[in-house]
């Protein structure tokens, strides 16, 4: 990844997570993990729009993965004893009604950013959670999010070569994703105000959309930083990649992608492994 534990890692002090007294909080949270593992299946919508068979082979493996975590959180959820529960508005927002449209979208705001949330906030877990069988799926679940991450990264890059214009959109996505992750952390200071790892949650999303731009800078999405960008501009880049993101949905003329089936004898790397 571009970012390092370290730039990923919020210090949340003594504070830590009892299993049993925070049965009904962990319950809630892991519910979160299991839904956005849920639409991390839907990657294999991407397969056939993948750029080159490499990236397609990777996402395969992924739809594996995801479908591995789902049975993970289930399986975390048991230990507590806890069924399911609903999705966040916000939450639910930022995983599917805020999806990407396009290849390059998905890497970005789906990959790099929103696993890169993900990672966090898992890292987050293995920091205060006591030594466990929860915790230990964890470690192991971090370590292909980790992938995930570092793939959405590069991938993004490689797009921004090929579209340098597209940094200046997905910007504006990014920054109406962060309004998103304010919503959840606003609702979860309320109703989490007396829990000691809980109760600092707006200091740890700060860290996480900190952490996010530090992202974006290191892919070449962002030159600066967010808030020396006037809020007229924030508000007008938000509201111009919005409408160019749903506008493009809703046009029935859009240009579709190249499916891989049509481009794959031009790829590269199928190619440099006939040449050897």
């Amino acid at each position: 990844m571009l970012l390092t534990r370290e730039e990923q890692t919020y210090e949340f002090g003594d504070a830590r997570f009892d299993l049993s007294r925070d049965r009904e909080a962990l319950a809630w949270i892991f519910s979160q993990f299991l839904y956005g593992e849920v639409t991390g299946v839907q990657v294999g919508d991407w397969l056939a729009r993948a750029p080159d068979f490499d990236a397609a082979r990777f996402l395969a493996r992924q739809a594996n993965e995801e479908m591995a975590h789902v049975q993970l959180f289930l399986r975390i959820l048991r230990s507590l004893d806890s069924q399911p529960q609903p999705p966040h508005p916000a939450l639910k927002f930022l995983a599917t009604d805020f999806a990407g449209g396009t290849f390059l979208e998905h890497t970005c705001l789906e990959m790099a950013l929103g696993e890169g949330f993900v990672l966090m906030a898992i890292y987050a877990l293995i920091d205060t959670l006591p030594d466990s069988e929860v915790r230990n799926l964890l470690v192991g679940l971090s370590r292909q999010e980790e992938s995930h991450v570092s793939f959405g990264e590069e991938q993004t890059k490689r797009g921004l070569e090929r579209d340098r214009a597209g940094a200046r959109h997905l910007l504006g996505l990014a920054l109406v994703s962060f309004v998103g992750i304010g919503r959840l952390g606003s609702w979860m200071r309320k109703r989490y105000a007396g829990h000691p790892v809980l109760f600092q949650t707006p200091g740890f999303l700060a860290a996480v959309v900190a952490a996010a731009e530090l992202r974006l800078r290191r892919i070449g999405v962002l030159r600066g930083r967010v808030a020396d960008i006037p809020a007229g501009e924030r508000a007008a880049m938000m509201a111009a990649s919005v409408a160019r993101r749903y506008g493009r949905a809703l046009n029935p003329f859009r240009s579709k992608p190249e499916p891989l089936t049509e481009t794959y004898l031009r790829d590269p790397t199928l190619r440099a492994r006939l040449a050897r």
